[in-house]
């Protein structure tokens, strides 16, 4: 039968949700229906292919989805919860990456493991690199930030 070629297009859409999201729930779906796919194309009932795509799905995502959520995060660094939202970055960690000082000598900071425009609110002064700061404010795109406390 041609089901398999339904089961192929099925896990070509769900790999392209998966790049959207990263979330690791649509990749295992798409092994699932890549799975009924070979079944199906070897001459196996449609069912058989349901229950196929249904255990593969099933079996990643309880197994393996943990394991590579860990990693994920372990390498990523934390995500922003509402990105673009700077009341959420007020408050928050940062490395600086490079010299930061004012606003005509702006350097750059790690924050949430992306790199971001900063300058210090410290008139005249300069945080070196590898400065644990505080984001003190958001101007646009550019993080204020100043020295953490006793850091």
């Amino acid at each position: 039968m041609w089901y398999w070629v339904l089961w192929l297009v099925a896990g070509l859409l769900l790999v392209g949700v998966e790049v959207h999201t990263q979330a690791f729930f649509a990749i295992f779906l798409a092994l699932g229906a890549f799975a009924a796919t070979i079944v199906t194309a070897l001459g196996v009932d449609l069912w058989i292919g349901a229950l196929v795509f249904a255990a593969v799905a099933c079996a990643g995502t309880l197994l393996l989805r943990p394991a590579l959520k860990r990693f994920s995060d372990r390498h990523l660094g934390p995500r922003l919860t509402l990105p673009g939202a700077s009341d959420n970055l007020v408050g928050q960690r940062a490395l600086t990456l490079d010299t930061v000082g004012d606003e005509h000598h702006p350097g750059h900071a790690r924050l949430a493991g992306e790199r971001w425009l900063a300058v210090t609110a410290m008139p005249g002064g300069l945080l070196a690199p590898q400065t644990q700061v505080l984001v003190i404010d958001v101007r646009g795109t550019t993080l204020v930030v100043a020295p953490v406390p006793g850091g």
